[in-house]
């Protein structure tokens, strides 16, 4: 794996891992965006996965508040994804991108203007009709407010369904204390670290949110994985961007939730590997 820091237009960083880089011969690359609360370093093992499937480079990079990547600006919309993402793909040559919960987000919306011939996304967090809602912010603010993060933390994993969907059923403070005996592991940490601008890219998914007729400008050839057993309201959004987008691919992905891609399960590479070799 190879690691560099790129620049962009409007003067910020961008740290991109490569895998795979001496496959360049056997073709572009495929591009990864990865979620919220999460770094590159999460997408090594699929990474590697994917790239000896292909034979090609696999590209991941920290978006912007993590790693050695610029801060996340204070005014941040999804066009700021949009615009690094683009420069990655023109640094690396590459036009096949995949995208992961928030990153599916992007990705989505990114694909509609940018050069991109193959799009595949796992449980995008992309807000269609309002299928995406987070009512649960105020109480995070407020828990923000007090100093509680691991409070604040135990908010938005029940909002998300972050554990998974019985998570949403949880008591908040079995969650809370939860959060205080992990917050020395490095999960933990990251988390915490992470976890406002996570929030910050829910509020951007849902000041994005739009019919799903746009989506029409979608490349033709785009899969559309959802994990069986990841939270509801992720099939719901690809559901209505699939019956809008007749050339999509629309796939489950047995056994699996959210955090199916960390796992990279030969099932879901194998379709991956299969998709982008056109």
């Amino acid at each position: 794996m190879t690691r560099e820091n790129i620049r962009t237009p409007d003067g910020g960083t961008l740290e991109l891992f490569t895998t795979g880089a001496d496959l360049a011969s056997g073709g572009s690359g495929v591009v990864i965006v990865p979620p919220s609360m999460v770094t590159a370093a999460d997408y090594t093992k699929f990474a590697q996965k994917l790239s000896a499937a292909l034979g090609r480079p696999v590209h991941t990079f920290n978006r912007r508040g993590r790693g050695s990547s610029s801060p996340q600006p204070e005014d941040y919309t999804l066009d700021v994804d949009i615009r690094d993402l683009d420069v990655v793909m023109k640094h690396t040559s590459s036009t096949d991108v995949f995208g992961h919960s928030f990153g599916g987000a992007v990705a989505l919306h990114a694909a509609r203007t940018l050069p991109v011939e193959r799009l595949a996304v796992y449980d995008p967090a992309v807000s269609v009709n309002q299928s995406v809602k987070a009512d649960w912010i105020g109480e995070y603010e407020t828990a923000i407010a007090a100093g509680d993060d691991d409070r604040a933390l135990a908010v938005i994993q029940r909002g998300l369904e972050a554990p998974g969907p019985l998570s949403s059923r949880m008591p908040l403070s079995m969650m809370t204390l939860a959060n205080k005996l992990t917050a020395g592991t490095s999960e933990g940490k990251q988390q915490r670290e992470l976890m406002r601008t996570g929030v910050r890219e829910i509020k951007a998914i849902i000041a994005a949110d739009m019919p799903a007729e746009p989506f029409l400008e979608l490349p033709l050839e785009t899969l559309i994985v959802v994990g069986e057993k990841s939270p509801a309201y992720f099939g719901v959004a690809c559901g209505q961007i699939h019956d809008v987008l007749s050339g999509s691919s629309y796939t489950i992905l047995p056994g699996f939730g959210h955090d199916g891609v960390i796992k990279a399960p030969d099932k879901l590479v194998k379709e991956l590997s299969d998709f982008y070799a056109g």
